[in-house]
């Protein structure tokens, strides 16, 4: 089993065994088993293609229920700028601050605010790293953690600053703690999540030893009780913004990248287009680059699949809510601090890997090879596997059988049935 702990689940009274996820799955994580999706955790990244493709809604996020409240005596929203991004006809971001209060939280503390003082470390860093060029953003976690599995050679290029989410969930226990007098116990970190590899990075961090949050909420669980509050704050809009165009631009797409007043920089989106610029990066194609933004979810985190609104007209919405905003309004007062970094080593993750040891790993992709040579190369995931190469490796993990090919198996029933046709003309 894998020590990672991931967010995606499957329903499986609803899940009907067709092979749209298994089709769509970035790292090949679902089979279809006994006429039901099967998800390998080891593989999974939390994406949430599957999520997205899924017609019968079968596979779904895990995230924290608003009730999660009650068990602190303070809390703090941390809202990701992707949430602004919701609305329609939003002129100022105070007034979905201001209802996050009214929701029932006792303060708000701005991820695109945190988002800033990242971008000037950042900004620093990639000027005094050249020889690690180009850097790799690390804002996004399904990734970092597709690198971590499947791109080791590219592990030295990320980014080694904590995510915005994280570097805000501890500003805002600091600040809370010092307010209130309350222990840490007793104080309510949630962040308001636009997808479900944020909720996985929260349990299971990449490059920290552990989050500051205790909980995350989806946008678009959020979204309604918000709604009818933000009618309520007009009147009584409290001053809580921290953040200007640069914090809020991490949003979407070439966001992070823009903030680093460059323009030797790469920002794609999609996790299709996210393989592909990590393979030409592996093959060194951009070596002349400094920075690369890579975003999974289409148009960014505005495309994540918790959010409600389409991710290009939310990329719309928030580029009008920036325009009459000021730069920047967060900055680093005391230089870079070393806690802003990450402190653990990112290790290459083999889970793809065929054998213990070299040599078993050698024999069994040959193994694989002569497997396929037997199949038909369709790709057609009538076996319950993405592709004749992804059952060929099940067959030598162990986990299928040469029959769960539909081409095999007919080949097979024809053999038989002539056997058996052979041994009744005997008889007569």
């Amino acid at each position: 089993m894998s020590k990672f702990f991931t967010s995606v689940r499957l329903k499986e009274d609803l899940c009907m065994g067709c092979i749209n996820c298994i089709k769509r799955c970035p790292t090949q994580a679902i089979r279809v088993r006994n006429q039901k999706a099967v998800i390998t955790k080891e593989f999974c990244i939390d994406c949430g293609e599957c999520i997205r493709i899924c017609p019968h809604h079968a596979k779904v996020a895990t995230y924290d229920s608003p009730e999660i409240m009650k068990n602190y005596e303070y809390t703090v929203a941390l809202p990701a700028p992707s949430l602004y991004g919701q609305f329609n006809h939003l002129e100022d971001i105070n007034i979905v601050l201001t209802a996050l209060k009214k929701m029932g939280f006792d303060d708000v503390h701005e991820v695109s605010g945190a988002a800033e003082l990242v971008s000037e470390m950042s900004r620093k860093y990639v000027a005094e790293h050249k020889e690690k060029w180009p850097l790799i953003s690390t804002a996004c976690p399904s990734v970092v953690r597709l690198i971590q599995v499947r791109f080791p050679n590219l592990i030295e290029h990320l980014l080694p600053i904590c995510a915005p989410v994280d570097l805000a969930a501890a500003m805002a226990r600091e600040k809370a703690m010092a307010k209130t007098g309350l222990p840490s116990e007793k104080i309510g970190i949630i962040f308001i999540s636009p997808c479900p590899a944020k909720v996985t990075a929260v349990n299971s961090p990449i490059g920290i030893d552990h989050s500051e949050i205790d909980g995350v909420l989806a946008i678009k669980e959020v979204y309604p009780i918000l709604l009818p509050l933000m009618k309520q704050s007009i009147d009584d809009v409290e001053e809580l913004g921290i953040s200007g165009r640069i914090g809020i631009g991490w949003g979407s797409t070439g966001g992070e990248a823009g903030s680093l007043l460059t323009d030797n920089y790469l920002a794609a989106d999609g996790i299709e287009n996210v393989i592909r610029v990590l393979e030409d990066l592996e093959d060194q194609k951009f070596d002349q680059l400094e920075f690369i933004e890579l975003n999974a979810c289409a148009g960014g985190c505005v495309g994540g699949v918790l959010t409600v609104e389409n991710p290009y007209l939310a990329k719309v919405k928030l580029q009008r809510l920036r325009k009459y905003l000021p730069v920047s309004c967060s900055h680093l007062v005391s230089g870079v601090d070393a806690n802003n970094f990450w402190t653990d080593e990112v290790k290459y993750e083999p889970v793809f890997k065929l054998g213990n040891d070299m040599k078993e790993s050698i024999a069994n992709m040959s193994r694989v090879e002569e497997l396929c040579e037997k199949f038909p190369r369709l790709d057609c995931g009538s076996c319950g596997a993405p592709t004749c190469k992804a059952l060929a490796e099940d067959i030598v993990r162990g986990v299928a059988k040469e029959q769960d090919c539909i081409h095999i198996l007919r080949d097979y029933i024809h053999k038989l049935s002539n056997e058996l046709s052979k041994l009744d003309t005997k008889k007569l």
